[in-house]
């Protein structure tokens, strides 16, 4: 993709490769230690760790299988959430799950990364897997992304839907004075408090005050708090009434919300009456509270062995970790 950078480091077999796009929030991809830029001889930066990322899993669940067998000559759609999946919480991706994407995508399924994370940090994503057609799923559902290598830019928005975020704005701010924010436009643009910044961005927010951003449209309105719990976020969001919005919680204090009835599903669902997917031939494997339409839609939604238990309950089948590469064996079961 024209706007994608990459730089490689040579020497070893399986080469590192950090992926960036217009050299903003690079993304770590392969286990290494070092990451090293041989044509300048410098250390390449690490991705920066998503706010939305940083926790420890409280348990890992064990495997559960649910019978699924694959149907002959069907060309699924494999719905695959990026960070916890694809992606560790450090950003690598390792060479199995790099590989076996590409092999999916080589049998005819229609793989749709389906995201949090805004347009700008998903391209390098997909870039990686070698995807140059189909869709991909971006902030949650708020944006879709139409990918073809004839495409000026090798891909165009799709869809994307946007909300006012006054109300929610004022409401959080009342119950939450030193939580940050930051809203994602229908153009990619980010705006953002107190210079909140977070590499699910995938480009630089542009520092304004509340009522700046509670004059704008919005794609994707996020809330951080470092003072708070994810359970204080919670409670804080049932006493603020939020109407006419949807949300969810992440695993830390952080909250993303978007407009009422869009989540990843629902952007799914448009994509497989568009390409005329049945809709028992629907794969999605996730661990994010943020997945639970998205598992609960697909005939076979898959958890990751370090999903939240509530997560892991709308599942009949749970996978590995991300620290095992869990999503390698879901997307082997389709080759």
């Amino acid at each position: 993709m024209s706007r994608m950078t990459k730089e490689k480091t040579a020497g070893t077999e399986d080469q590192h490769e950090l992926v960036g796009i217009n050299s903003t929030v690079p993304l770590k991809v392969e286990h290494s230690e070092d990451l090293t830029d041989t044509t300048g001889g410098t250390s390449a930066p690490a991705r920066q760790r998503s706010a939305a990322d940083v926790r420890i899993p409280s348990k890992i669940h064990p495997p559960r299988l649910n019978g699924w067998k694959k149907e002959a000559g069907v060309q699924y759609l494999v719905a695959l959430d990026v960070d916890g999946t694809l992606v560790d919480h450090d950003g690598h991706m390792s060479p199995a799950v790099r590989e076996v994407a590409r092999a999916v995508l080589a049998r005819g399924h229609h793989i749709v990364i389906s995201t949090g994370r805004s347009k700008g940090a998903t391209l390098p994503v997909l870039e990686l897997i070698g995807q140059e057609r189909g869709f991909a799923v971006c902030s949650n559902g708020g944006m879709t992304l139409e990918l073809d290598p004839e495409l000026p830019d090798y891909h165009r928005v799709l869809e994307c839907v946007a909300f006012d975020p006054s109300q929610a704005l004022e409401a959080l701010e009342e119950r939450l004075p030193t939580a940050k924010f930051a809203l994602e436009t229908e153009d990619g643009s980010f705006y953002s408090t107190e210079r909140f910044q977070d590499a699910s961005f995938g480009i630089e927010a542009v520092g304004m005050d509340l009522h700046q951003l509670a004059r704008m449209r919005a794609v994707r309105m996020v809330v951080y708090s470092t003072e708070h719990t994810p359970e204080e976020f919670a409670e804080a969001i049932d006493e603020a009434g939020l109407h006419g919005v949807t949300y969810s919680v992440g695993w830390s204090a952080w909250l993303d919300i978007a407009a009422n009835g869009v989540t990843k599903a629902s952007a799914l669902e448009q994509i497989r009456r568009r390409l005329g997917v049945d809709p028992a031939h629907t794969v999605a494997v996730g661990d994010g509270r943020n997945d639970m339409e998205m598992l609960d839609w697909a005939a076979r939604g898959v958890a990751m062995g370090q999903s939240p238990d509530e997560v892991a309950a709308v599942c009949a089948e749970i996978t590995h970790s991300v620290y095992e590469d869990g999503v390698v064996g879901v997307l082997r079961s389709l080759l």
